[in-house]
């Protein structure tokens, strides 16, 4: 089973600014002169990791990392103003004019993969490849299982923490009243609510409960912006038109992909995977049976290396 590669440190780090008061934090990593992949991470809100840099042969990929408008290191921290889907969409042609790239490959999970999707689905001529973990197709029914009626089924103890921090009388619209209390005035119940909301999705990430990564996920810092981003994106259907991911597969048909999804995956079911795959049958779609919702899952992982492993080598096939 593959392992991911040896940590390794930026190269370069950028502050991009884009549409005010946002400023991007922006790091390369690996070979100058490799194949330039972009790694999207999750949440929204949910920033980049060193870890991150992991799935890819520092010495093939030429490896870019960005956290997200108001997440990770970019400023300001949580911040909702002119926080949209396009928006970061129009981020990410930012980042690849600025650092003068002309196509590259796109790796993301989660939202990563939504992010991932709309941004090759608008520029599928910049895209050289697709890798994607944890579909998340953002339509209403897929942000309803996770946050009102569906996932609380599989985890009621850790769903009956996550609900204490709001009234009985508001439960029927759980995102509507955390999305409240996350954009309010009141500092102590703004907390409140982040560490409930980001500490029922780390733990319900992964197939065995991972305490390293339920310690992540509750960090404070993290779980302001988390919290904050993903309710603000989801009380406005992530910015997306109805099954829009899904409408538009057909612009992905001549980019190749990887889908990668564990069976049970309890934040984003695994239909949503059988869904894309079903709209885009080009792409590759492996389901990995003994893992959940996270990259760090050791097939998951495994699944993640073997896919950038084999795009590098098509993709350097294809340039001798």
């Amino acid at each position: 089973m593959r392992k991911a590669f040896p940590a390794i440190r930026p190269y370069q780090t950028h502050r991009i600014a884009v549409t005010a008061p946002h400023k991007l934090h922006v790091e390369e990593s690996g070979n100058p002169e490799g194949i330039p992949v972009l790694f999207v991470h999750g949440g929204p809100g949910g920033g980049t990791r060193a870890a991150d840099r992991c799935f890819f042969d520092p010495d093939k990929y030429r490896i870019i990392l960005f956290d997200q408008r108001g997440a990770g290191q970019s400023t300001p921290h949580a911040e909702l103003e002119s926080n949209n889907t396009s928006a970061l969409v129009e981020d990410i042609e930012t980042i690849r004019k600025a650092l003068k790239v002309d196509r590259w490959v796109v790796f993301g999970g989660s939202w990563g993969s939504t992010l991932g999707l709309v941004y090759a689905q608008t520029y599928p001529e910049l895209v050289i490849g697709l890798i994607l973990r944890g579909i998340f197709l953002c339509r209403d029914e897929d942000i309803h299982w996770f946050y009102q009626q569906g996932a609380n089924h599989v985890f009621p103890e850790y769903w009956q923490q996550y609900i204490q921090v709001i009234p009985p009388r508001e439960r029927n619209d759980m995102l509507g009243a955390f999305y409240r209390r996350l954009t309010g005035d009141n500092e102590i119940e703004r907390m409140a609510a982040a560490k409930a909301w980001s500490t029922w999705e780390g733990r319900c990430s992964t197939l065995h409960v991972n305490e390293n990564l339920v310690d992540h996920f509750s960090n404070p810092h993290l779980a302001m912006a988390m919290a904050r981003i993903e309710a603000h994106y989801f009380v406005h259907k992530a910015f997306l038109e109805p099954n829009q991911i899904l409408n538009n597969a057909q612009r992905l048909k001549d980019i190749p992909g990887t889908i990668i999804h564990g069976r049970y995956d309890m934040v984003c079911p695994v239909n949503q995977a059988i869904a894309l795959s079903d709209a885009w049958p080009e792409a590759e779609l492996k389901i990995i049976g003994d893992a959940g919702h996270s990259s760090s899952e050791p097939s998951t992982t495994d699944a993640l290396i073997a896919a950038t492993e084999k795009l590098a080598y098509q993709i350097n096939t294809q340039s001798e």
